[in-house]
């Protein structure tokens, strides 16, 4: 079974649908003692780096995550989520984060090296390009997933899985080392590709599990 962290700062209700579209069984908890017995665990987010972190931290979610990680179940950060699985944010000053993957969250630019003006935040559909093997891709092809976020992980060369291009940089899209996943966009609301990255997910989590 699958667990949906809840710290307060979580779009739980989308992720934990498309769960239930998937037949996936999970539940959402605080509690750490049940947390850590998920099969697998889900790490969302909406808002603000620094406030995710000072909550994580406030109901000890933060040592859960990392008690987790080191376990070697499947533990999957979504938007926020996969950002507060890196080292440090700069996003209102700067924060340390749960330092699982190597980089750090910086703003993303409002032009390129060229001059080219662009919106941030990076709102809408944008083109999924891989960049190497992960048990989320499987079977899959590129195409788009759709985004909403003002900052982007850099310095993540090593877990780069698929990115997207704007604003004249490689946006991480979805990273991966060992048991830690993470998707920039929302899956949940990406369509068929999103949901196949998420079910990709899930049968890593039953992969798991058989071994266990």
């Amino acid at each position: 079974m699958i667990g949906i962290a809840d710290y307060g700062m979580g779009n739980l209700f989308s992720v934990s649908k498309a769960l239930e579209r998937l037949n996936v069984p999970y539940f959402i908890s605080d509690d750490r003692e049940k947390l850590l017995l998920a099969d697998g665990l889900i790490l969302p987010g909406v808002g603000a780096y620094k406030d995710a972190m000072n909550l994580l931290e406030s109901t000890h979610l933060k040592e859960t995550i990392l008690t987790f990680a080191g376990s070697g179940k499947p533990l999957l950060g979504i938007c926020l989520g996969m950002q507060l699985l890196f080292e440090k944010s700069e996003e209102n000053g700067e924060s340390p984060g749960l330092g699982l993957l190597p980089g750090e969250v910086i703003h993303i630019p409002k032009q390129d090296s060229e001059g080219n003006q662009y919106k941030v935040p990076h709102m809408g559909w944008n083109h999924l390009s891989f960049r190497k093997k992960s048990h989320l891709l499987d079977g899959l092809t590129e195409g788009y997933v759709y985004f909403v976020h003002s900052y982007y992980v850099h310095g993540s060369e090593g877990v780069l899985t698929a990115t997207a291009d704007y604003a004249g940089v490689e946006i991480p899209a979805v990273v991966s080392k060992d048991n830690i996943y993470g998707m920039q966009f929302h899956p949940e609301k990406s369509g068929r590709l999103g949901m196949q990255l998420l079910e990709n997910f899930t049968k890593r989590v039953k992969e798991s599990e058989a071994v266990s």
